[in-house]
């Protein structure tokens, strides 16, 4: 798939198969997100890989939008670590770059994602930094979910000239 229809139709998927994701797709995946570039080139992130059955069940349980995690087989929390990029405008702008790297990867590959939003939700935080014990310095910014899809999405044109500007707001 060339890269502007992985781009244009890409989708968020949240039925799947329960067909297991090789380790290979996985590292591909991570791969592509570790070359998302971020600001002053610090790469503040961390990956935290979900495959256990019952760390898949308590992470959906904490998550109100992510009760497709176990049937999915694969999760991937991208975390920040304030340490490395204590701006964390910066850190969250990163960690999103490294996120969208890893949906287009799963798409171009076949796979299934769909980003569920943590930071800056308290909550959400909170919880997944007790599920995954997350030390101090290390910020959950989103969770991926990564499967064989189980559905098929439509593809709209999204494009809309009305929100275009050039040169001035005007």
């Amino acid at each position: 798939m060339d890269t502007m229809q992985t781009i244009l139709s890409r989708r968020s998927i949240r039925k799947y198969t329960g067909e297991v994701v090789s380790q290979e797709e996985i590292q591909t995946i991570l791969r592509a997100a570790m070359h998302a570039p971020t600001a002053m080139n610090l790469q503040p992130w961390h990956f935290v890989v979900m495959k256990k059955p019952e760390v898949l069940q308590a992470m959906a349980d904490s998550h109100p939008y992510a009760k497709m995690l176990p049937k999915a087989g694969c999760g991937v929390v991208v975390c920040a670590d304030i340490t490395k990029q204590p701006q964390v405008g910066y850190a969250v702008e990163d960690c999103s770059a490294a996120i969208q790297n890893m949906l287009l990867a799963a798409k171009s590959m076949g796979l299934g994602t769909v980003w569920c939003g943590l930071y800056p939700m308290e909550a959400r935080v909170t919880a997944v930094v007790s599920v995954l014990n997350l030390p101090e310095n290390i910020v959950p910014v989103g969770l991926v979910v990564i499967g064989h899809g189980a559905e098929e999405r439509t593809i709209p044109d999204r494009y809309e000239e009305y929100r275009v500007h050039f040169d001035r707001w005007e």
